[in-house]
Parts: structure tokens; sequence; C-alpha cells
């Protein structure tokens, strides 16, 4: 409680401080209360400053950097478990999803205001900048006041990186402003030249940061290996995006993305959570309450009853349940694809899917012979899967039930709204995904890259390893790259599945049109539609295999999925930001 209060003072300092007058004919001060004239003197009062920089990135639908559950009841859209709504990961059906469809489909509008992980939370920019135009008033050591510096230019290149990833060019500032600045209606900085201010932050950030803030991580302030894992993730992005749609040296910034993401490797105290459970390690940790002192979890957001938290336990049936698509992504037991592999014994019936595949699947879908092991839905009792239209407990619109990040217990017995599920925001695990597909990118992936990556996930549920030259999985064969970076691919979509990565990979990698195929569920057989009697499905026939399966948009708005390469991997910025500023001109497409 008492951290919590303290960030809360911060934040309210920092409101006063955001608002201050700034005249500079003011010579004498109120000795009772705080200003910014007088405020910036010490380590502490740059400590409590950033504090409140945490508290402004817990909004997460303005802030999404720090992308955790956000708070309350808008937990039901604001967690990062739901941001695999835009791709072929989930197929949600709630109305209050409807955003979620529209950008999946293809459909997505023009807004008049910003949206939800949109182009908003200027606010969080200009705290910082105030910040950094005050840091060096403090009578400390350089070193002291470049700690503060560094983690004000990690969050700042973090959000600045997310706006380039979602709108291309951007407004850059790095200096406060007021009313009458000219910079208010400039037009927006290009790409390429706003990421070499983000790699400046970045690069900032991890010379400076400390390696340890002495805070025990439980959850603590963001550090260097955070900042390099962070880095790993941002320069991978622009490397791939310049590499498949165009632009200056990707060489260069997969290479700073492998560079990070190696030291994270060699030298942090991170490790994967691995007990020798191959059947349980995967998700274990996912679905506890307290991460403290877990050796994978780099940065992570605790939830307290009676302070901050949420409900996104409760909110699994909103995301309508993973896709036919997503599921036939894990491997058969022998490392080979299932259009491959002989030990693959079909989708005949439910329990066939998970016969000799990863161990990951069964962790992240609800096999039928684990609901009791779960407790879900909540013990109820009932059979599952349950599918919409089925009376009682969770349905799925696809018949698949996400088990990944369910916990019973946070809401056994517990009120509406006061769950405390923790966000898992950084962990070891995609650092080596990061450093396996930068170096496979730059064409010099080794055998001893793959086992110190790739490998250690795969050892983790006794899965065999990849090697450089894998076969190719005829599903993927026109899409223009390597045996080697399919099977990476799909190793990040298998491992990182709902953690808010899908749709971002799918745009980097200029595989949009992916998004075209429709959102398929189970096989609708004869045996399953006598087992699941009561469902309310669509149903439409796989071209490739002539079988029959749940169509989950089959007669909506989003029945037939298009994705505009000239326009859908960009989002449209808002007319009354427009309109306030004609400088900063629309997306194309968007007009």
């Amino acid at each position: 409680m008492k951290r919590y209060n303290y960030i809360w003072a911060a934040v309210c300092l920092t409101s006063f401080l955001l608002t201050s007058c700034n005249d500079d004919f003011l010579e004498r001060y109120p000795t009772d209360e705080v200003s910014n004239e007088t405020f910036w003197n010490t380590e502490n009062d740059l400590m409590v400053y950033n504090n409140s920089l945490y508290h402004l990135a817990l909004t997460d639908h303005e802030v999404p950097i720090l992308h955790g559950h956000n708070n309350g009841f808008s937990s039901y859209y604001g967690s990062y478990y739901f941001l695999d709504g835009f791709s072929d990961n989930l197929a949600p059906r709630n109305d209050r999803h409807t955003f979620f469809q529209q950008v999946r489909a293809g459909k997505q509008l023009v807004p008049n205001s910003p949206q939800w992980f949109g182009y908003r939370g200027w606010g969080f920019v200009r705290a910082i900048n105030v910040g950094m135009d005050n840091y060096d008033k403090a009578a400390i050591s350089e070193e002291a006041k470049n700690k503060y510096k560094a983690e004000a230019r990690l969050l700042r290149g973090w959000f600045y990186a997310e706006k380039v990833q979602k709108f291309g060019d951007v407004p850059w500032v790095e200096t406060e402003l007021n009313i009458d600045s000219e910079q208010l209606f400039a037009a927006r900085m290009p790409r390429e030249e706003a990421m070499d201010k983000v790699l400046a932050d970045l690069d900032f950030a991890t010379t400076h940061l400390p390696d340890d803030w002495g805070d025990g991580n439980e959850p603590g302030r963001l550090n260097r290996w955070a900042a390099l894992a962070i880095k790993s993730r941002l320069c991978l992005f622009e490397g791939t995006w310049r590499k498949y749609h165009g632009g200056s040296n990707p060489e260069m910034w997969l290479a700073e993305a492998a560079e990070a993401a190696k030291e994270v490797m060699d030298n942090s105290p991170y490790a994967l959570y691995n007990t020798g459970n191959p059947d349980t390690d995967f998700n274990a940790y996912m679905r506890i309450l307290d991460l403290s002192g877990n050796p994978e979890v780099m940065v992570w957001r605790r939830y307290q009853l009676g302070i901050f938290t949420n409900v996104v336990q409760g909110y699994f049936g909103y995301t309508g349940g993973a896709t036919k698509s997503f599921v036939e992504d894990f491997l058969a037991t022998d490392g080979l694809p299932i259009t491959l592999s002989p030990n693959y014994k079909g989708d005949d019936t439910f329990e066939d899917v998970f016969e000799n595949r990863d161990p990951r699947l069964r962790q992240t879908i609800l096999h039928p012979d684990d609901t009791e092991m779960y407790k879900y839905d909540r013990a109820d009792g009932r059979e599952y899967p349950r599918i919409v239209g089925m009376p009682g407990g969770f349905t799925t619109e696809t018949g698949y039930h996400i088990i990944k990040h369910y916990n019973a217990d946070d809401m056994i017995g517990k009120a509406y709204n006061t769950s405390e599920t923790p966000a898992i925001i950084l962990r070891f695990g995609e650092v080596l995904l990061n450093y396996a597909e930068a170096k496979a990118e730059l064409g010099e992936i080794s055998q001893g890259d793959l086992d110190i990556s790739i490998n250690l996930l795969r050892d983790r549920v006794a899965m065999p390893h990849l090697t450089l030259d894998p076969p190719m999985d005829p599903r993927y064969a026109n899409d223009g790259v390597s045996s080697l970076i399919v099977e990476i691919r799909r190793e990040r979509r298998v491992e990182l599945f709902l953690e808010g990565f899908r749709y971002k990979d799918l745009k980097r990698w200029k595989q949009g049109k992916k998004l075209e195929s429709p959102d398929l569920g189970i096989r609708w057989n004869a045996e399953n539609q006598a087992r699941f009697a009561g469902a309310i499905v669509e149903t439409s026939e796989d071209p490739e295999t002539g079988k029959t399966y749940i169509d989950v948009y089959k007669g909506t708005d989003w029945e037939n999925p298009t994705f505009d390469e000239g326009k859908n991997y960009l989002w449209p910025l808002p007319l009354d930001d427009l309109a306030q500023n004609p400088q900063l001109q629309q997306n194309p497409g968007y007009n």
C-alpha cells in the first residue's frame, strides 16, 4: 500500500508541475508548497517525478507500451491479451470488441477522435519532456542524473516507436511546449528520421540505466536489461519493416536487435522458467498472482485488491476463442508441421487435435480432460469445450478455449472487478525469439545460435531441436522466405500467443494478406454436431481439404475480410487532429 500511495503522490506532483506557471518574472516562491522552480533539487526529487511517468503509463489504451490489463472494468478491452483480436489468432464476436473486428477485417473507419491504442497519449510525452527540461537543475552527480534521464528517454523512445509502427510519420517533440509553440502545428517527422531519434533514446537508456535499481523487481523500475530487451524488440520491428516494405539500412537495425538480445542472453540474471516438467512449465508461471523472483519475468505489473484490480479472467469469452489457423501451427511431436508429419492424427474428434503435438498446445488450449485440473469455469462441473448457444458456463465461438493464462483462483470467491491477475510485460523468452529472428534475417545464423535461443524454448517442452534446414511447410511455401524463417516465425506465434505480438508481426513481415483468410473453428462433422448439441454456428468447407469447420464470421459484416496493401499497414489519423493541424495529413487510402 505504501508504494502505491507514493506513486499517487508523485502523479499529483507531476500534474502540478505540468500546469505550473513558468513566468520568469516571479522572484519569490512559497516555502510551504511545491513549485517547478523549487522542486528539482535532489535525487529523490527525480525519482519521485519518474514514478509519475510509470503511473501515467498505467492507462494502457492511452499509452500502450508497458501494456497490462488496464484498470477495472476497462480491462475487458484494454488487456494485452486481447490485442491478438486484431489478428488471425482470435475470433472475437462480442459487440464490445467491434473495433478489433473492424481492424481484423480491413474495415477500420477513420475516427473523429483517437481510438483505443491509437493516436493519443501525447500528454505522456509532454510529461517526459518536462522532466528532460529540468533534471539538470538537481545538485547531484551527472551519473545520478543520467539514470533518470535514461529512464525517461527509454519510455519516450518506446512510446514513439509504437506510434511509428501504427502511423508511420510522427510529430516528434522533445521539449516542453506551451499553447503558443509553433511546433504544435508542425508537419509529421518522416518515420526514418523519427526512428533515428528513437534509437538515440534507446542507446542512451542502455548506456546509463543501472543493471539493478535495488528494488527487487517485485515489480520494479525499468533496468538496463529491460532497456536492452525493449531495444531488441523495437529494432527487430524496424529492421524487418525496412527489409520487407522498403527502407534504408535494414541490416543496421537487425544487427542492433541481435546485439541487444545477445547482451541480455549472455550477461543478465534472467533465464527461462524451467522446472523440468514439459507438461506444465510453459504456462505454470503465467497463471499465478505473484511473479516475484521468477527468472523469466523481466518486467511485470502487480494488481492488488483495493488499489489496482482488473476483471480480465472473466472476459476470456470476449476473445471468441483461438482459431483453427493458430491451432494448426503447433508442430507434431516429431518436430514436423502437421502437413508433413505421419504422427498427426487429424481433427475428426476434438481430442485427436491434441494427440502427438507440441506440449504447448495443451497448455494453451483447454483439453477436455484438463477441465477439472484448471477448475474451468471456476470449477462449475460442466463438460468443456462449450460453444456459443450451449447453455451455461464459458462458451467460445471457435470451440478452442484459451487456458494459457487462466487462473480460476483469481475469480472464485471474489467480487466482480476485483481480480489481481498480473501482467507480464517483458519476458526472457521473447528475447530469445528476437535474437534468432534477427540473426536469421541477417543471413548469418548458425546452429549454435539456434541452440542458445529457439532450442532452449523447445527444450522446456521436450520438443525436437530446430536445425538450419528444416523441411518447408507447404502452407508457407509462397511466403517468399526460407523454411528456417518460416519455422522461427511459427515458433514466435506459438510461444507468444495472447501476448500482443501477432498483429504487429504480420505487419512488419508484410504478410497482411494472411488476414484475408476466414477465421475458422473446430471440425463440424456429425460427431461434433452431436457432441455439442445446442451450439449455434455457421459453417464453411475448407477448399483445400473439403472438410467442414465452424466459420465464425459467416453472415456478419466481417465475413469477407480484406487487406489493402496500400492502406492497411498503417492506421488512420483522427479527423479532429487533422482539423486542428492540417499539416499532419492523412495516411494513404483513408481520405
